[in-house]
């Protein structure tokens, strides 16, 4: 959303938002199961930087007014900076493995 990349779901940070204060937070969604409009982007700096400066966030979840991003901020600042600590891009979630059990004909629904 920020960089307007394509890339996998696998590869991307769902985000939505959490209507229940005043402005609405925006709240990680790495396992995808949160209820709600969502939102992807990168879970880079870069990309968070991209998508507030060009107001996406209230366009893509279809909310008026500003919205709090402080504790998305806070989670892709600290996913940054495992990936760099580590070396390499870590999977945002569990998706990745489902994608490749798919791929090599088992799915998640098909095993034990």
């Amino acid at each position: 959303m920020g960089c307007r990349q394509r890339a996998s779901t696998s590869d991307l940070l769902r985000v939505v938002a959490d209507g229940t204060s005043t402005p609405p937070v925006l709240v990680p969604d790495p396992r995808r199961r949160l209820p709600g409009r969502g939102a992807h982007l990168h879970p880079a700096p870069d990309c968070l930087d991209l998508a507030e400066r060009r107001r996406a966030f209230p366009r893509a979840l279809r909310l008026p007014g500003p919205l709090d991003t402080s504790a998305l901020r806070a989670y892709v600042d600290e996913h940054a900076a495992a990936a760099e600590r580590d070396g390499q891009q870590e999977p945002v979630s569990g998706v990745r493995k489902e994608a490749e059990r798919e791929a090599h004909g088992r799915s998640m629904s098909a095993q034990p």
